[in-house]
């Protein structure tokens, strides 16, 4: 595909292309990073911070770039085409959609499938082999099962969603609109609810439901436990990457982010547009306010107030934090300065 066609398409999505210019408009086949990217290549680049050692050694025959002059002119001055956007990152991700159009798998109902009855399908629904849809289960249209997802009786998953091979979705649970659920992927298993008794521990029947809304995405090995009684519930928009453990009551709303191995308790709630980097812990019944941003490996053990951003075990304000941690590698020192004066204060009695 030609650049300025690339570009016409860009101008008519969300990145806010703000120009452009050609430089014998190369043809595009492919993107790439901006170290590995070469003729017939289009890479982007978003902080300037990067600026002489990417875009000065890039092969790349085109690239996406902030609306920076200073990148311009470098640009200019080795003829490599660029397109400036408000959003390099967002128009790249568009690019990536262009050039790599999602090939729509057909499976039809697989002969290998098991279809119970009372199983409502709506039109053009595609099941692969050895998927089992449970009873009273219902499936909106356009939906793909892959291969292998096992579906229980009382399903209910929206028009559009995508069931990647071996998810399994317990009864009772509910999936909205336009939603990827990946690979082994677990929703609606029994909570973890165990009670102290005499003679051990006795299980909290979990006959609780998760409700799922629209566009979320679920990455890879995370589950989403039910509760006893109730909901665990994730809001429109919500993104979890792989290996995200939501307990049982769990409320999360709209937009948030979650990265690998993140880690809720059970009865948290977490607000709208709420960041959580990779291996942050939550624990059971705590608030973290709407857009929060909470740094890797954090320990949210209190309620958190809306817009901070936190880092920590305890999670602290990461300003805080990062004084902090710069005196860590000098608690040694101090303790040692500590106790040569307590000893020089008992002598001295």
């Amino acid at each position: 595909m030609l650049f300025s066609k690339l570009v016409e398409l860009l101008k008519k999505g969300d990145c806010d292309i703000k120009d452009y210019n050609l430089f014998g408009d190369p043809e595009i086949n492919q993107a790439e990073s901006l170290e590995k990217a070469g003729t017939n290549q289009i890479s982007f680049l978003e902080h300037d911070s990067y600026l002489l050692n990417s875009i000065s050694n890039t092969q790349a025959s085109s690239i996406l770039i902030p609306d920076i002059e200073e990148i311009k002119l470098i640009l200019n001055g080795r003829s490599i085409s660029w397109a400036a956007a408000k959003y390099p990152k967002l128009a790249f991700a568009e690019v990536l959609e262009i050039l790599n159009p999602k090939i729509q798998l057909i499976y039809g109902i697989h002969k290998n499938s098991t279809i119970e009855k009372d199983v409502k399908l709506a039109e053009n629904v595609n099941i692969g082999a050895n998927v089992y849809v449970g009873r009273f289960s219902s499936i909106g249209s356009n939906c793909i099962i892959h291969p292998g997802a096992i579906i229980y009786n009382n399903v209910h998953i929206g028009c559009n969603t995508e069931v990647h091979a071996n998810a399994v979705i317990h009864p009772n649970s509910s999936i909205g609109e336009n939603c990827i659920i990946h690979s082994n992927v677990v929703i609606g298993s029994e909570g973890f609810g165990f009670i102290p008794t005499k003679s051990g521990w006795r299980k909290m029947p979990q006959i609780g439901k998760v409700l799922i809304g629209n566009n979320v995405e679920i990455g890879s090995c995370s589950t989403i436990d039910r509760p006893a009684v109730g909901e665990t519930s994730i809001g429109d928009g919500t993104k979890l990457d792989n290996l995200v453990q939501i307990g049982h009551g769990v409320k999360i709303g709209k937009n948030c982010a979650m990265a690998a191995q993140v880690g809720i308790a059970g009865g948290a709630v977490i607000e709208d547009g709420v960041i959580l980097a990779g291996q942050v812990g939550v624990a059971n019944r705590v608030k973290v306010g709407k857009g929060v941003i909470a740094s890797s490996k954090c320990g949210v053990v209190a309620d958190i107030e809306p817009g901070q951003v936190i880092s920590g075990f305890p999670a602290i304000p990461n300003r805080l934090w990062l004084r902090c941690s710069a005196n860590f590698k000098k608690l040694p020192e101090l303790a040692k300065s500590i106790r040569d004066i307590s000893r020089s204060n008992r002598n001295n009695f």
